[in-house]
């Protein structure tokens, strides 16, 4: 589509901004936010940044009633020279794009929605938190908003972004967590929405979340759909394990998301020339490995946390306890790699960051 011109109706009712630390992820929104809507004769129009407010919807509308919806997450990230940074913005559009793919959704121009983007975010920068290991949380999302009971694509969408400022993901630094390793539960297969960003991915998850959070863990390792064998992610974050000097990432099967922080750690591993493969691992070769005192690290990776390590997985009753639940060397190394090229105070010679 070409780009259409923005209209811009700013707030008159501004908001007073949270002391740094009594940021919770997610509860707090900013004065404005983008919204575009969808029809089928005439494609995607009238994009607008319009005051931070509640939006309506007919009890029909179908996104209520089949669950047609996607969404990203990014951050924006103040510098320490002022600059405002996006990291890999790009990856999350074009993303956005192959989850509406899978769910019938129209695509939208990734070059005019950055724009837009960029502009929301630059509206916004008060709200860019300046202390250490705090951003701008942007969501950007797609509901299906057509008042119809027929179970088919709907003929009109509504495209969202909103912001929220966010603190630290860890209180008191980055520490390990305790994973269960999920044996009744299914997260995807091959074949049905697990590489897209969609509603239901996420609260299909919630019992087996809540299983493992009452047996003292933090979060699900979630294993293959078929045999129940194969380690696929953790949470909502991709997986990676060092094992005997190697890290090991499950490839992309039909059922994992692509995720923009995975892409970036297998670069920059490469970068580093320190050996990283993306294969099928078993659950039973990983705790072969641990058995045999090769299981060096483990990690999530996700832009919420960047980096989440793992020190101990308990699957079936045995117990795994990495790197004597410590943060590894290679885990710290990399969590300290992505967050000062997000921030500015490492060197971008990626091109990763685009500034706004």
């Amino acid at each position: 589509m070409n780009e259409k011109e923005l209209e811009i109706v700013k707030s008159t009712n501004k908001k007073s901004k949270p002391q740094t630390d009594q940021i919770s992820f997610g509860k707090t929104f900013t004065d404005h936010m983008f919204i575009m809507d969808y029809e089928a004769d005439i494609g995607w129009n009238n994009p607008r940044i319009v005051p931070y407010e509640p939006i309506t919807l007919d009890p029909a509308s179908m996104i209520f009633h089949y669950g047609q919806t996607v969404f990203e997450g990014l951050k924006a990230y103040r510098s320490e020279d002022n600059r405002i940074l996006l990291f890999r913005p790009d990856k999350n559009l074009q993303r956005l794009n192959l989850s509406s793919e899978r769910l019938s959704i129209p695509a939208i121009d990734e070059e005019s929605v950055m724009n837009y983007l960029k502009q929301l975010v630059s509206l916004e920068q008060d709200w860019i938190p300046t202390t250490e290991g705090t951003s701008l949380y942007i969501r950007p999302f797609i509901i299906a908003t057509e008042t119809n009971l027929s179970v088919a694509p709907s003929q009109s969408y509504k495209f969202m972004i909103i912001l929220s400022p966010v603190g630290s993901y860890f209180s008191g630094g980055i520490k390990p967590v305790s994973i269960n390793v999920e044996e009744q539960f299914t997260r995807a297969v091959k074949g049905g929405t697990g590489t897209a960003k969609t509603a239901g991915n996420y609260s299909s998850g919630y019992q087996a979340q809540a299983k493992a959070k009452n047996e003292g863990n933090a979060d699900v390792l979630w294993l293959d759909g078929l045999e129940k064998r194969y380690i696929e992610e953790v949470g909502s974050m991709n997986i990676f394990f060092k094992i005997n000097g190697e890290v090991v990432t499950p490839e992309l099967n039909g059922s994992i998301l692509n995720g923009i922080t995975r892409m970036s750690i297998i670069e920059v591993l490469n970068e580093w020339e320190i050996p990283v493969v993306e294969r099928k691992i078993s659950i039973e070769e990983l705790y072969q490995a641990y058995a045999d005192g090769e299981l060096e690290e483990a990690f999530g990776a996700g832009t919420a946390a960047v980096i989440s390590p793992v020190g101990e997985l308990n699957w079936l009753g045995r117990k795994m306890v990495i790197n004597n639940n410590q943060i590894g060397a290679l885990s710290k190394k990399l969590y300290d790699e992505i967050t000062g090229i997000q921030t500015g105070k490492l060197v971008d010679s990626h091109q990763w960051i685009l500034e706004v």
